[in-house]
């Protein structure tokens, strides 16, 4: 594993999620806040400890930010559920922000998923009700629906994570690349086993860990808070020693 990370080069993973550290004063990220997760299982599962929603509540506190977690993640769910649910399941629990992870269902699903033009109809709702809202929001890529880089899904899956890019771009929305992060790894890694995943689409310890690393510095943590992140997920049950140290 020592060997493996140093290969992978740590100090690239996140850099495309609008790393520099300045922005998380510019963008008012303040204690007291609250922060939605909008979402599907990987999100549900994210609130246990462990799970990159509450990786990234506890990244915070360590950096310095002591914000309300919101949890608004539900097993199954596509883009047209979230746009159904997000008046009730975020905008009327008034957060600060909102972080949105959606599309491994829409493709993964297949003919019961939504088609490309279906999801950018709703996902642009649900920036738009957010942001009219006065709520801001973080994008997220989809991670993966395999670890195999070239299955039919993961090919799919790049159009919709296209469309993220540059919906965020668009609409000025902080952006967390974790499908870039994820196959920078994936690329390097050195064994047939699942690395991230416990299933080729859920997390597992790393997993968690590489997605809440990604949005953590598409906030704007800078190395030094970082620093203090990984060592504050020491102490945490379900997080295993795999750091930028390693």
């Amino acid at each position: 594993m020592r060997a493996w990370i140093a290969a992978v080069g740590w100090a690239g993973i996140g850099a495309v999620c609008l790393g520099a550290g300045p922005q998380a004063a510019d963008l008012n990220l303040k204690s007291g806040q609250a922060v939605a997760f909008l979402g599907d299982s990987i999100t549900q599962q994210g609130v246990r400890p462990g799970g990159y929603v509450s990786l990234v509540g506890a990244g915070l506190k360590a950096a310095g930010y002591d914000v309300t977690i919101i949890g608004a993640g539900i097993s199954g769910h596509k883009s047209d559920n979230m746009l159904e649910r997000v008046d009730r399941d975020v905008i009327g629990k008034k957060p600060d922000w909102m972080l949105l992870s959606c599309g491994v269902n829409d493709v993964g699903h297949g003919p019961r998923g939504v088609p490309l033009d279906a999801y950018k109809t709703n996902i642009a709702a649900i920036v738009g009700k957010a942001q009219a809202a006065g709520i801001r929001v973080m994008i997220l890529t989809a991670t993966v629906l395999s670890e195999n880089l070239e299955s039919e899904g993961n090919r799919k899956l790049s159009a919709y994570n296209e469309f993220l890019r540059s919906l965020a771009k668009e609409k000025g929305c902080l952006l967390a690349d974790l499908n870039a992060d994820f196959r920078t790894l994936l690329q390097a890694k050195m064994s047939p086993e699942n690395l991230l995943t416990t299933d080729g689409v859920h997390m597992n310890e790393r997993g968690n860990q590489v997605m809440a690393r990604g949005v953590l510095r598409a906030f704007g943590l800078d190395e030094a808070q970082m620093g203090r992140v990984e060592e504050a997920w020491l102490d945490l049950p379900g997080t295993c020693d795999w750091s930028p140290s390693l």
